[in-house]
């Protein structure tokens, strides 16, 4: 369901014309499969999340011959600009709100949003960079759909001084698992802002970025003894759907909630459909993202699928010089009177495509643990075979176990609920096919809205 935006109510006259139309919250839908079977209803309030760059106003350049005009200079333009963000949040009224590059530095900003969205009902959080960045992160969450059970910081302390915020929340309405037995459903919800690619030997450390996150996430389930939940990250992920990191939370069991509301694959045929950002060398690319893993989604362990995006990465970087398989082999293995690698040569090889021995690059234990995983026999060097499953990526097929609508298991399985993507829109829509407008001036990113259903899921029954 689309909604006629605010150029036609005279209370938002101040809003964007070219932003015109906007998602609201969907309630008490039968889902269906695209066969048509009813799968699973649960006739409840749906979920929304909004996750939104707003361009922090130190960042926004006014003038292209002078960069360092900054609208953080001129009180009235970054005021009208930010009111008409929260303008637009009111509007949608999403359960989820999570902005980034949100000025923490600017008090009479931060009143603003805090004051604006309290009184809507919305408990908010704000976590700013580090080292005085002034920039950060805000999360809003609806008090009328979510209670706040915990709160999490997660300092990166790396080049880009990035930070994530983790909440565990629960429904405030009940979610049905079967006739006689609802739930009020708890959700791990991570708002975050990679480093920006500013050459290919940072996707090492944005890669990292998102292990850490994962790595925190997968933590604070097993120290806390947590049932299965879904998992939602938002943010701008600063990559697009050919990147590492991409691929990385595919791994992981995560999907990309407008991709899978458009049907959209992963593949190269769509790696362009849709824009959300444009950046500040003009170029257009999708880089915003809400991601939603289910309760024990299939993926693979979570240090086999960093390994496998690492090795990712020192192959990009070896293709990059011009090496082909056998001349990466010849590379990495260095003195030619040997048939293997050895660790040494590995790590020398890592140094010479600035993988390693830079602030943000490989750690000297990141470096000890793909060897490890890539030493598949254990016997200290790395022969072409082992390199031949690193650079194909077939030396690991291990998954986990997924949900399933299939009753063989159904003795050792227990129900959950998940959720289904409903619908997602970008706003401005031009950007859903591939235009960036050049009458849009509330920010260079567009606003991401998701709508989820929730949904009963048979999951395998976990150890104690």
């Amino acid at each position: 369901m689309v909604l006629a935006g605010f150029y036609n109510d005279p209370e938002f006259a101040n809003v964007d014309s070219s932003e015109n139309e906007s998602i609201l919250p969907f309630k008490g839908t039968i889902l269906r499969t695209k066969s048509g079977k009813i799968s699973s209803p649960v006739e409840e309030p749906c979920v929304s999340c909004t996750t939104f760059n707003i361009l922090a106003p130190i960042y926004k350049r006014l003038d292209q011959q002078n960069q360092s005009v900054r609208e953080s200079d001129f009180r009235a333009f970054w005021l009208a600009r930010n009111e008409r963000i929260v303008d637009w949040l009111l509007y949608e009224s999403s359960s989820i709100i999570c902005l980034q590059e949100f000025w923490v530095g600017n008090e009479e900003l931060v009143h603003m949003f805090e004051e604006r969205l309290s009184a809507a009902g919305y408990k908010t959080f704000k976590l700013a960079r580090t080292n005085n960045r002034g920039d950060g992160l805000l999360t809003a969450i609806h008090q009328d759909y979510f209670k706040v059970l915990n709160y999490r910081e997660l300092l990166f302390n790396d080049c880009g001084d990035r930070v994530a915020q983790l909440l565990h929340v629960k429904s405030v309405v009940p979610f049905s698992i079967n006739k006689n037995n609802f739930v009020e459903q708890e959700i791990l919800i991570v708002n975050t802002h990679l480093l920006f690619p500013h050459d290919s030997s940072l996707s090492i450390a944005r890669l990292h970025q998102v292990y850490q996150i994962l790595l925190y996430l997968e933590t604070y389930q097993q120290e806390n003894k947590l049932t299965q939940m879904p998992v939602i990250l938002c943010g701008d992920w600063n990559g697009s759907k050919r990147g590492h990191v991409y691929k990385f939370l595919r791994s992981q069991g995560f999907v990309s909630s407008y991709d899978i509301a458009h049907e959209c694959s992963d593949g190269e045929a769509d790696a362009d459909k849709w824009v959300s950002h444009r950046n500040h060398r003009g170029n257009i690319c999708g880089v915003d993202f809400i991601w939603l893993r289910n309760p024990n989604k299939s993926r693979k362990p979570l240090k086999i699928s960093w390994a496998e995006a690492a090795f990712g990465i020192i192959k990009f970087q070896l293709q990059k010089a011009s090496l082909a398989e056998n001349d990466a082999f010849a590379f990495l293995r260095a003195d030619n009177s040997v048939d293997h690698i050895t660790y040494s040569a590995f790590c020398d090889a890592l140094r010479q495509v600035n993988l390693t021995g830079l602030s943000y690059g490989l750690s000297f234990q990141d470096t000890k643990d793909l060897w490890v995983q890539a030493d598949f026999d254990g016997n200290g060097v790395l022969d072409y075979e082992e390199f031949k499953r690193i650079w194909n990526s077939t030396w690991s097929d291990h998954m986990d176990e997924d949900c399933s609508s299939d009753d063989s298991n159904e003795g050792n399985e227990e129900e959950t609920v998940g959720f289904t993507v409903k619908n997602a829109a970008l706003f401005p829509r031009e950007v859903e096919k591939g235009i960036w407008p050049e009458n849009y001036s509330l920010s260079d990113h567009a606003r991401l809205t998701a709508v989820f259903s929730p949904v009963r899921l048979r999951c395998p029954r976990r150890s104690p």
